[in-house]
C-alpha cells in the first residue's frame, strides 16, 4: 500500500474519498529559452498526493497558506482539472470516469462549485434571471419560461433575496448579494456536494457572518456536503465538521475540528493557530507565522516544512513524513510520531 493514502478508515457514509490524489504543472520556459540557456524543464507539484474522506452532510475544511493547493484540490473534485495520479471516488463511482463518460452531465448536476470572487464569477452583462438560471437551461431541468422563473424565484428566495432581484445586473448589487447569487446558481441543479473556494474571502467581516449563516442553514435543510477552503481560521472553525491541514500541496494534519483547536498536534498547525488574536490574550503580542514558503518547484527535501520547524532532526531533512492516526488524529510528522 502506498504509505501516502489514507489509513482505512472509510465510514459507510462518505460521499467524498479521495486516495494519492495529485496534480502538477510544467511551468518550464519555452523549448528554444531552455535550449539556448541549458536550462531543465520545471515541473510544479501544486497537490502531491492527498487523501481525505468527507461524510454526507458534513463540512471537511482545507486551511493553509496561499500557495498550497487548496484551490487546486477544488478544481481536482469539479473537474476543472485532470489529476496527475490518484483517484477520487464520488457516492461509491470513479468520478474522473464519470467526468469523461457520456453521462458527465449526471454527475456535474451532483457536484458544483462555489468561486472566491463574487465580482469575477458573475457575467456582468447578464441578468440576475440569466445568471442563475444558466444551469436550469444546461441541464434541461424545466418545462416552459413560467416554470425557470418559478424556479429561479425559489433559488433567490432561499439565499435571502427577492425575486424582483433577477431583472438587475451584478452591479446593481453589494459583495455579499453578489456572493448570495453565486450560491444561488451552484443550488440549481440540486447538487449534493458543494466546493466552495474561499467564498466569504472577498467579503466585509459582518456579510461574511450572513453568507455562512445562509449555508449552514442551506446544509441543514438540503443535506448538503461542503468542501470548504479558507485560510481564515475563525470562519473554519465556525463552519466545519472536520478540518485538513495542508502544505506545500501536502496534508500534514487531518482531525475533527475540536480536536484540532483544543490539542494541535502538528507544528505548522500549532504555528498557525499561535498567531490568531485571543481575546483573553489582549496586551499580549501574538506570535506571527515564522519563516517563508519554500518555492514549491523546489521544494525541500524529506518533510517540506523542515527548514520552518522548530522540532526538525536530520530524519525530517531526508524522509518524507505521512499520514498516521494518532489518537484519532492523522498526523503527518516525525516528531509527532517520536514523541519530540
Amino acid at each position: 500500500m502506498n504509505q501516502s493514502m489514507l489509513p482505512n478508515t472509510s465510514p459507510s457514509g462518505a460521499l467524498v474519498v479521495t486516495n494519492d490524489l495529485a496534480k502538477t504543472f510544467d511551468v518550464s520556459s519555452p523549448w528554444l529559452t531552455r535550449f539556448l540557456e541549458q536550462r531543465p524543464r520545471q515541473i510544479l507539484k501544486a497537490v502531491d498526493g492527498i487523501s481525505f474522506q468527507i461524510e454526507k452532510g458534513t463540512t471537511l475544511a482545507l486551511v493553509g497558506e496561499s500557495g498550497c493547493g487548496k484551490s487546486t484540490v477544488a478544481k481536482l473534485l469539479v473537474g476543472l482539472y485532470e489529476p496527475t495520479r490518484g483517484k477520487f471516488s464520488f457516492d461509491g463511482q470513479d468520478a474522473y470516469s464519470e467526468f469523461k463518460s457520456k453521462n458527465a452531465k449526471a454527475i456535474r448536476r451532483r457536484i458544483q462549485m462555489i468561486f472566491q470572487d463574487p465580482y469575477a464569477s458573475l457575467n456582468p452583462r447578464w441578468r440576475v434571471e440569466a445568471i442563475v438560471g444558466e444551469p436550469l437551461r444546461e441541464h434541461k431541468l424545466f418545462r416552459d419560461d413560467a416554470e425557470l422563473k418559478f424556479k429561479v424565484t425559489g433559488l433567490l428566495e432561499s439565499v435571502g433575496l427577492s425575486d424582483q432581484d433577477m431583472f438587475k445586473y451584478p452591479h446593481q448589487f453589494s459583495g455579499g448579494q453578489r456572493q448570495r447569487i453565486s450560491i444561488a446558481r451552484a443550488l440549481a441543479t440540486s447538487p449534493e456536494f458543494l466546493v466552495c473556494d474561499e467564498p466569504t474571502s472577498a467579503l466585509d467581516v459582518s456579510v461574511q457572518a450572513q453568507v455562512l449563516n445562509i449555508m449552514k442553514e442551506l446544509q441543514r435543510q438540503r443535506g448538503l456536503t461542503y468542501l470548504f477552503i479558507s485560510h481564515n481560521l475563525a470562519v473554519v472553525r465556525h463552519v466545519s465538521d472536520k478540518v485538513g491541514v495542508m502544505y506545500l500541496g501536502q496534508m500534514v494534519e487531518l482531525a475533527d475540528k475540536n480536536a484540532l483547536f483544543s490539542n494541535p498536534q502538528h507544528p505548522y498547525t500549532r504555528m498557525l493557530l499561535d498567531a490568531i488574536p485571543k481575546l483573553k490574550d489582549t496586551g499580549r503580542a501574538r506570535t506571527p507565522v515564522q519563516g517563508e514558503i519554500p518555492n514549491p518547484i523546489t521544494p525541500p527535501s524529506g518533510c517540506s516544512f523542515h527548514p520552518r520547524c522548530p522540532l526538525a532532526n536530520k530524519r525530517c531533512e531526508t524522509e518524507r513524513p505521512y499520514l498516521q492516526n494518532f489518537k484519532n488524529v492523522l498526523v503527518a510528522c516525525h516528531a509527532v510520531e517520536e514523541g519530540r
